[in-house]
């Protein structure tokens, strides 16, 4: 009998719902919130309540019994570092989550609203692979600033599945490929895996590696602290030029990618040069993951939103074909890889971990 299962991703201006027979996705929803609906709320941990109204509405009018679901699984948000795999929703966690004590994000939401109902059936309730998933080498945590390391934070949930499936593809297992996996969505984040482990990454969140549809990447540190210093700008508008309000929104006035690439066929000249320069930057960074890798890369796997953009990918595999076959995943795996993680934890196959925060 299959084990059903309860999936719940929430994003910035979205709450995705799934239902589960084992992988078989029988019921999806996605409810969509209008940033008039969100102005209300100061800080993203404020939505919870609202946000929950939507797990309930789903599980109303799609008459899902909750005690007859076997497990709760949500996107892990802004934790401490962690590696990548399974963790049970604890207390600790959640407190870590709703204090927001390692930054907001929607991501927190995950585990909060499927603690919030599977208390109430006494099922289990799980994260997989969240944001903060660090596998970094020493070495790639190294900045040049002493006070100043780098960050893995990026999209690890779809970036282990898709890596997986890419390794199936191959024939060889996910614990003994080399990879470099490109997520191409809001962020682009691009990521070294060593025989199961991400060794390196861009920090997608907050300013490293290519820029993006709404993020700046990597900036030239000296001109960035002259601009933050010139008074043009308020700090939180500067951190939003970064994250939200950079990259291709910046150049372009549009998050949609498919918008600017209309524009430069219409003959948008700054559209294309722009569009164009973002395809670049991200070969640039899978490029430097080449080298991470010692050239010994069994497959360049590309994933994301943008890889549904067949012109996208042909732009890109211009630049990155020599280094390795590329495999692409379009779009997001997010729902299934939840799912997939929620059942290898009900079945056994893969180890359960307990998230503990033992700062002083």
């Amino acid at each position: 009998m299959a084990y059903k299962i309860l999936v719940i991703n929430p994003g910035s201006t979205s709450t995705k719902i799934s239902l589960f027979h084992d992988l078989d996705e029988r019921i999806k929803v996605v409810y969509h919130h209008s940033s008039q609906d969100l102005s209300v709320f100061q800080f993203v941990i404020d939505q919870e309540a609202f946000r929950y109204t939507f797990v309930m509405k789903f599980l109303e009018e799609n008459e899902i019994d909750i005690l007859k679901i076997d497990a709760f699984i949500g996107r892990g948000g802004m934790l401490k570092p962690v590696d990548g795999g399974i963790y049970l929703v604890t207390p600790d966690m959640i407190r870590i989550l709703r204090n927001a004590e390692y930054g907001e994000h929607a991501s927190n939401l995950g585990a909060l609203l499927v603690c919030r109902i599977s208390e109430q059936v006494g099922a289990p309730s799980f994260i997989a692979n969240p944001i903060v998933v660090d596998e970094l080498s020493d070495i790639a945590r190294v900045s040049g600033i002493p006070e100043i390391k780098r960050r893995s934070i990026f999209h690890a949930l779809n970036q282990k599945s898709a890596a997986e499936w890419a390794a199936s593809q191959l024939g060889i297992p996910y614990e003994t490929a080399n990879l470099i996996v490109a997520h191409m969505g809001g962020g682009i984040s691009v990521g070294a895996h060593q025989k199961g482990r991400v060794i390196d990454v861009n920090n997608a969140l907050n300013g490293d590696g290519p820029f993006s549809p709404e993020r700046s990447g990597g900036l030239p540190a000296s001109d960035l602290v002259k601009l933050a210093l010139s008074g043009t700008f308020k700090p939180e508008e500067i951190l939003k030029r970064i994250c939200g309000k950079g990259g291709l929104y910046a150049y372009c006035g549009t998050h949609d990618v498919r918008k600017v690439i209309k524009r430069a066929k219409n003959g948008d000249a700054e559209a294309d040069l722009y569009y164009r320069a973002m395809i670049y930057q991200t070969a640039k960074e899978i490029g430097a993951m080449a080298a991470v890798l010692h050239g010994k890369v069994d497959a360049v796997v590309l994933t994301g939103g943008i890889a549904q953009s067949e012109p996208t990918m042909e732009l890109l595999k211009e630049h990155i074909a020599f280094i390795a076959p590329v495999i692409e995943v379009p779009g997001e795996r997010e729902m299934y890889a939840l799912a997939e993680n929620a059942l290898a934890a009900l079945n056994g196959s893969r180890k359960v971990m307990e998230y503990r925060d033992d700062r002083e």
